[in-house]
């Protein structure tokens, strides 16, 4: 068994790994996701070391071991499992998920969490459209494009976003983008990279360059 925090900081690092940080994680990095201080950091790393789920020198950065990956991607399928089943089935919107099911990751039980998987009949991404790990840790990561890499003319469906942040969220909700839409690239304004969308062969609406660059889309 292992704290909420120690869950916290490895899905962290795990995340960092995956997203920036290909070869090691850096205590500053840790710090400024989870906004908190550096010293808190390297005492947590240095717990999470002796417990050897981490490789931690300092200065040169973190890294998971293999136990500690288990972990960590133990925690982010409870995550998304449970987001899937907020989403689904109580009906939050996918900009209220994330908070509540950052509270359910931490229960403990397999036997509840394999229940859960097989009553939402196995999904494999989550309402954001990130992959689910399987029950033995293995990623089915998709193919997926930001929508700002797109040319004009041309038709993708709407499969994810790379910010998860609820402003960011609730702003896709004003335009009524969402995953499954059908978006056909019909304009790119040269000056700044916007772009005015055709969504599901009706409305058109106009995308900044930063939203585009958010957006990430899969072939029809």
């Amino acid at each position: 068994m292992y704290s909420f925090t120690e869950e916290n900081y490895l899905k962290t690092i795990y995340h960092l790994s995956q997203q920036k940080h290909p070869e090691s994680v850096t205590t500053n990095a840790i710090a400024e996701l989870l906004q908190t201080k550096a010293a808190s950091v390297t005492d947590m790393l240095k717990k999470l070391s002796d417990k050897k789920l981490i490789s931690y020198v300092k200065y040169q950065g973190v890294n998971l071991t293999e136990k500690g990956r288990k972990v960590a991607i133990g925690t982010v399928r409870k995550h998304r499992l449970w987001e899937v089943f907020l989403f689904d089935k109580l009906k939050f919107g996918w900009d209220e998920v994330h908070e509540v099911a950052e509270q359910l990751e931490h229960i403990q039980s397999d036997n509840l969490i394999e229940k859960l998987d097989a009553f939402l009949n196995y999904p494999t991404v989550d309402p954001h459209g990130d992959p689910i790990p399987r029950k033995d840790g293995t990623i089915k990561n998709q193919k997926l494009t930001p929508l700002v890499e797109c040319k004009k003319n041309t038709q993708v469906v709407m499969s994810g976003v790379k910010e998860h942040s609820v402003s960011f969220l609730q702003h896709l909700n004003k335009m009524e983008l969402s995953l499954g839409k059908k978006i056909k690239i019909h304009e790119v304004h040269e000056f700044d990279r916007s772009m005015v969308l055709m969504v599901d062969k009706g409305t058109k609406i106009l995308v900044s360059n930063e939203v585009a660059k958010n957006i990430l889309v899969s072939e029809v």
